[in-house]
């Protein structure tokens, strides 16, 4: 899919001498850093929610069970 972006010249530039040097496409490398931007933001989630339960003193099947209990009508 085609997109519109618009970058300052100084970026243009960098990017122009970055494309010269690998002999790549602007289309390539801009592919490559959305891709590695992306991928790096995704793994941060991850990283975040690790060991979210570790200090609380109900085990989360135990927190799912008393929730859904909440449902239940008596």
């Amino acid at each position: 899919m085609r997109t519109i972006v618009e970058l300052p010249e100084e970026q243009l530039a960098a990017l122009r001498d970055l494309c010269s040097r690998e002999k790549t496409s602007r289309a390539e490398i801009i592919r490559r850093a959305v891709g590695q931007y992306l991928q790096s933001n995704q793994s941060g989630q991850g990283k975040r929610a690790f060991g979210l339960w570790q200090k609380k003193k109900l085990n989360a099947l135990d927190y799912e069970a008393k929730l859904r209990a909440e449902w239940s009508v008596p």
